[in-house]
């Protein structure tokens, strides 16, 4: 405003100079100084204009400063991050699935279970090793519905986290300040929503290891069962009846 007002200023005495050139002569002395209005004037001019170029100059230089504070703004990063806690809940239901008990998830712990207690009954196996068996792999499949019941109390615990963490990144995404924090906000819901589906993952693992091991106990003791009928029908005396006392006098 101060550059404007003094270029008005300039502009109105140029004009107030060039009305007086014709009423002062050129060869006007004043104690021995020749006083030239026409070049007077034209001197104010080449300010007024030099004045104009430094104005112009200065609006490109704002121009250029208000850019550069713009590309700073878009290259600005996030000042919020939930890696940490989307990490962490991973890790909890990871810890979850890797405390399964007795058949683990692991294909070799898996083939040395059913090769043992799943592919029949030996029929040189003891009835002892038959009653043994039959309830290992009982206590097996009550474990497997524990451990599924352990992830899923696991995954619920990790709703009120998503949920937290979900609010922080719509309202840090809703005051970013420039393109970069925008997208980085974008990317930290979408490994939100991985978070969630690797749960989901984790619990649908769970319930199915849970309903395969009850599946394979319920196949196994009919193969047990098998087993134990044929023993008792090829027993080498045959059945022999006894009378039972049902109570006791």
């Amino acid at each position: 405003m101060k550059l404007l007002s003094l270029r008005r200023t300039l502009l109105a005495a140029s004009a107030i100079l060039s009305l007086s050139v014709a009423a002062v002569p050129a060869h006007a002395q004043f104690g021995g100084i020749v006083y030239d209005p026409t070049n007077y004037a034209q001197n104010v001019l080449t300010a007024a204009r030099a004045l104009q170029q430094i104005n112009n100059q200065i609006q490109q230089i704002q121009n250029q400063a208000t850019s550069l504070i713009n590309q700073a703004k878009n290259l600005a990063n996030l000042p919020f991050s939930s890696l940490a806690q989307l990490q962490s809940q991973v890790q909890r239901t990871q810890q979850l699935l890797g405390q399964a008990q007795r058949i683990a998830y692991d294909v070799q712990s898996i083939d040395q279970a059913f090769s043992l207690k799943y592919k029949g009954a030996s029929m040189s196996a003891s009835d002892q090793s038959l009653v043994s068996d039959a309830k290992d792999r009982w206590q097996t499949s009550v474990a497997s519905f524990e451990d599924a019941l352990k992830v899923q109390a696991g995954v619920v615990g990790n709703i009120d986290g998503a949920r937290t963490t979900m609010n922080q990144l719509v309202t840090s995404s809703q005051s970013a300040t420039g393109a970069l924090q925008a997208a980085q906000a974008g990317n930290q819901l979408l490994a939100l929503q991985s978070q969630q589906l690797s749960d989901l993952t984790a619990l649908l693992a769970a319930q199915g290891r849970a309903q395969a091991l009850d599946m394979a106990q319920k196949a196994a003791a009919q193969a047990q069962a098998q087993e134990q009928m044929r023993r008792f029908l090829n027993q080498p005396n045959g059945y022999t009846p006894t009378t039972v006392t049902m109570f006791h006098n």
